[in-house]
């Protein structure tokens, strides 16, 4: 897959997306769009939403619909794509050296609150590709990106005072971005309350993964 600049999977690299709109009209009912599937694959999924219901949601006429996709497939896509580059632009380096522990929390808290805008195409996304064998291959690249993330920032607090010798970070941050994702695709069912609970557990996790345990870590 070609990457986009930023070196994240560009979802888009092979699509035939129609022209990109530049008037503020047509921008606004591309938008509406995003914002309607978003909300119709939140509730249906991939497979129950159809092009009709996503245009009746943004006010358009199905014909509307194809200036700016071609198919659901591709919609899906950009919304992913987009997705990708939130992701891409988020801040790996809290301050981690004044207090590991709260850098995660605060790492984690701020990706997640990024990515649950995208729960319904997430969802959709985790569905199409059971039967989609490219998608399947684009997800298998994404989660290759994700992980090299993850691994980064391990690697990084594996050099601070405290760290744990000898912690496999390969395999602690293969399976924390599985669980990550898998996570991201339970929240639509979530209450907020119970995704928190999930967050922090995931930093007591890490954390007593990475450092060595004091009076004051437990």
């Amino acid at each position: 897959m070609t990457a986009a600049p930023s070196g994240r999977p560009n979802l888009l690299a092979s699509e035939d997306l129609p022209a990109a709109p530049r008037q503020k009209r047509s921008l606004d009912k591309r938008t509406r769009l995003k914002e309607a599937a978003l909300a119709v694959f939140g509730e249906k999924g991939y497979e129950g939403a159809s092009i009709d219901e996503i245009a009746q949601r943004a006010s358009l006429a199905t014909g509307g619909f194809y200036q700016h996709f071609r198919s659901k497939r591709q919609l899906l896509l950009a919304l992913m794509d987009e997705l990708l580059e939130r992701l891409n632009q988020l801040d790996l380096s809290p301050n981690f050296t004044a207090n590991p522990r709260n850098g995660l929390h605060e790492l984690l808290s701020r990706a997640f609150s990024h990515d649950l805008r995208y729960l319904g195409a997430y969802r959709a996304w985790r569905e199409a590709a059971l039967t989609d064998p490219s998608l399947a291959q684009k997800q298998t690249e994404i989660q290759g990106w994700t992980t090299a993330r993850v691994t980064r920032v391990f690697q990084f607090l594996q050099g601070l005072p405290g760290a744990r010798p000898g912690v496999d970070v390969d395999g602690l941050a293969r399976a924390m971005d599985t669980f990550f994702w898998s996570l991201l695709g339970e929240s639509v069912r979530l209450p907020k309350a119970d995704l928190d609970r999930w967050v922090d557990s995931s930093v007591h996790l890490i954390y007593h993964a990475l450092f060595v345990d004091t009076p004051n870590s437990a």
